[in-house]
């Protein structure tokens, strides 16, 4: 069940990300809802189920949009893993953790790509990068990051008191 669920989510998620969520964009930047899903289930369930949604999530990103096969499957497979070592030293009804980790994904991710960018083309436009790219994303995701998280937490616990009774009889 857990599985069938998780994969709607990525597959609603990518569709939302792709056609609706650029309508909203400010400034041409628009929420990474596909980070904040990742790093959401590296806290809320483990380091290892972070890494797999975080590989599937990257793969469907690297399938319709990338040139170099596994470069965002990659990325988000270790935001993923990394983000959930410490996902058994908080609590999970905070907020402010979650949002903190959205913040330092994004600022991860983002350097990640213009890294990238800036070895292929030989053009580093840092000023330019962190003020009209990473600083409007970070204030967009960590807004963002918000209800998406409450959402996926409350599937979460649906999800968790569902698999606790489930082998009892009444």
């Amino acid at each position: 069940m857990r599985i069938i669920i998780t994969a709607a989510l990525l597959l609603i998620n990518f569709i939302l990300q792709t056609t609706l969520l650029p309508l909203v964009a400010i400034r041409n930047i628009v929420p990474h809802t596909a980070l904040i899903i990742v790093i959401s289930y590296a806290l809320l369930r483990s380091s290892k189920e972070g890494a797999i949604v975080g590989l599937f999530s990257g793969l469907l990103q690297d399938v319709f949009f990338s040139t170099i096969m596994g470069y965002f499957s990659i990325i988000f497979c270790a935001i993923g893993y990394f983000f959930g070592r410490n996902q058994k030293h908080f609590y999970r009804e905070n907020y402010i953790l979650p949002v903190f980790f959205c913040i330092l994904g994004a600022i991860v991710y983002e350097t990640i790509l213009f890294l990238g960018v800036a070895i292929s083309s030989r053009e580093m436009h840092t000023f330019h990068f962190i003020w009209r790219i990473l600083l409007p994303q970070i204030v967009y995701t960590a807004i963002v990051t918000i209800p998406i998280y409450r959402i996926l937490f409350g599937i979460n616990e649906w999800l968790e008191v569902k698999e606790k009774y489930k082998h009892r009889l009444f």
